[in-house]
């Protein structure tokens, strides 16, 4: 009993030292305070694991690598340089990124027909669907294609694609939609010549020095690469393998891991590489990625966007009675930008991922918040949302030197993203409506 009381008197301790420090010096106390929010995340089965950057500017304030990678078949604990899936954050970091470096080359233009780059996309009523809509989810596109049929590969991805009818018209309202941005990867390959991998390594990752960023990812990273889900029976478990075969009567063993090939089902199908998912990185490579967009386009001397792009890119550019305000691939102020914590300006925006990655940057604070977690391993029942706004919060509250007072003027309370006893996304199923946990 005596022991009982001494370590809960040694806890109130630590957790006044903690407040204490955080009053003095709110940044010193982050990497403390980031860690615990995680442990309890981790303690509510949320997810196995996670790795934190916070930086200010060319500072790095908190550099955490909290729990394990992996749980299944091993527990394996969690490393800074884990690789994770990056999932949607596909969308912003290879594909926004190189669409707006051949818009600044004057090779596409926001205004541009989807068919001129997609020959046939304009039957069923898209003919005037443009680049801008497909950034902007404005498309009235629904989510995703089917996937109850069996199909496979990029080109048959496309010609499912040309085959949409739209479900809503042009800047109506926003519907997330991977559709979009398979679409926008096509583009990028057809207007440079190379296939969106190659492009964004040649013209993103390695000017940035994101080493560590890439699509369909070699076998020496697997022991690297934070696994996800097993893999779906019936499904490659890589690209041009054969099909995972279930557990049970007659099988030899159950589905491994997906581990270094992508998570997302449509991806997936597409070999690997896809404009809306399939990218493999980690959180420094992201922080890097985070520094060149509060630089205005450019790190360390190299420029990746100019000044004016990104400006262009995270400006609001849909409907002025849309509710959910997006930039050209960034979230801005929707229903599902939770990442953005309960502090952070309306002119910060971020991204996130169905996996459990996502990135908030505030250029009035020169601040940056990169989360990477597998949430979805190993059973597909995690959940990152509270975990990341709560993070993007205190990170908020420790960096802001002075305070906006005109940003939240036009700001007006959002839904949540999932109302309640809607149902997740599930990995194969034949329409899913995305999720961005």
């Amino acid at each position: 009993m005596r022991a009982l009381w001494l370590a809960v008197a040694l806890l109130g301790a630590a957790a006044g030292t903690l407040h204490g420090l955080s009053q003095t010096d709110p940044q010193a106390a982050l990497p403390a305070r980031v860690h615990a929010l995680v442990d309890e995340a981790i303690a509510a089965q949320q997810l196995p694991g996670a790795v934190v950057v916070v930086g200010r500017g060319d500072r790095v304030l908190v550099r955490e690598a909290i729990g394990a990678r992996a749980t299944l078949p091993a527990r394996e604990p969690m490393a800074v340089d884990t690789i994770f899936d990056a999932a949607s954050l596909t969308k912003v970091v290879a594909t926004t990124t190189s669409v707006m470096q051949l818009v600044e080359d004057g090779r596409v233009r926001l205004g541009d027909p989807v068919s001129r780059y997609v020959p046939g996309f304009e039957r069923y009523g898209k003919r005037d669907i443009t680049v801008r809509h497909l950034l902007t989810h404005t498309s009235g596109l629904r989510p995703d294609v089917d996937l109850a049929d069996p199909w496979s590969g990029a080109d048959r991805a496309l010609a499912l694609a040309i085959e949409e009818v739209p479900v809503a018209r042009l800047d109506e309202r926003v519907i997330y939609s991977d559709i979009n941005f398979f679409l926008l990867g096509r583009i990028v390959e057809r207007v440079s010549g190379l296939p969106l991998d190659r492009y964004a390594l040649e013209h993103v990752f390695t000017p940035l020095k994101m080493r560590d960023t890439m699509f369909r990812p070699g076998a020496a990273l697997v022991p690297r690469i934070a696994p996800t889900e097993r893999c779906p029976p019936n499904e490659p478990c890589v690209p041009g393998a054969a099909p995972a075969t279930a557990s049970g009567a007659g099988a030899a063993s159950a589905p491994p891991m997906l581990r270094g090939v992508v998570h997302d089902p449509t991806a997936r199908r597409m070999g690997g590489v896809a404009g809306h998912a399939g990218l493999f990185t980690t959180a420094d490579d992201l922080a890097r990625f985070c520094r060149m967009l509060l630089g205005h386009g450019t790190l360390d001397g190299t420029r990746i966007l100019s000044p004016l792009s990104v400006a262009r890119m995270t400006a609001p550019s849909t409907p002025a009675a849309e509710p959910n305000v997006r930039g050209l691939g960034w979230d801005l102020d929707s229903s599902f930008s939770s990442n953005r914590g309960e502090l952070f300006p309306i002119g910060s925006f971020g991204h996130t991922g169905f996996t459990g990655t996502s990135m908030w940057i505030d250029p009035s604070t020169s601040t940056y918040v990169v989360v990477l977690a597998n949430r979805v391993h190993p059973e597909g029942k995690g959940d990152a949302v509270p975990l990341r706004a709560r993070l993007a919060t205190i990170v908020a509250a420790a960096t802001a030197d002075t305070a906006p007072a005109a940003a939240y003027a036009a700001r007006p309370p959002k839904p949540p993203a999932r109302a309640a006893g809607s149902p997740a996304r599930a990995p194969d199923s034949a329409t899913r409506v995305p999720v961005l946990n």
